[in-house]
């Protein structure tokens, strides 16, 4: 299965891209060019929704449809770029090696 969640794409002032989804607290990355931040984003929020599964937790819906974006937050920002980024996600908890009794 997919779900498509709205990614923000920050290019910091003379260095590169760093990236977050507001739907899913603490899944960060960086890229060096957007198209490896595409990349590094797709891989962490699938792997951070892995995560979260298997810490039986659900899988946060993609819900954000836009940001706010302050003067403050191009302090040390070039430009943002938001879009929507297809992943993949787990349907069911990782077997975690351990046999269970029927």
């Amino acid at each position: 299965m997919t779900k498509r969640y709205l990614v923000v794409y920050a290019k910091c002032k003379g260095s590169n891209f760093s990236g977050h989804a507001p739907d899913v607290p603490g899944c960060v990355s960086v890229g060096d060019t957007l198209d490896e931040m595409n990349t590094m984003m797709r891989e962490a929020l699938e792997f951070h929704l892995e995560g979260i599964l298997e810490d039986g937790n659900s899988i946060p819906e993609p819900m954000t449809m836009s940001v706010d974006l302050k003067a403050e937050d191009f302090e040390d920002v070039d430009y943002f770029i938001v879009r929507q980024l297809e992943v993949k996600v787990p349907s069911h908890r990782q077997n975690s090696g351990s046999v269970r009794a029927a």
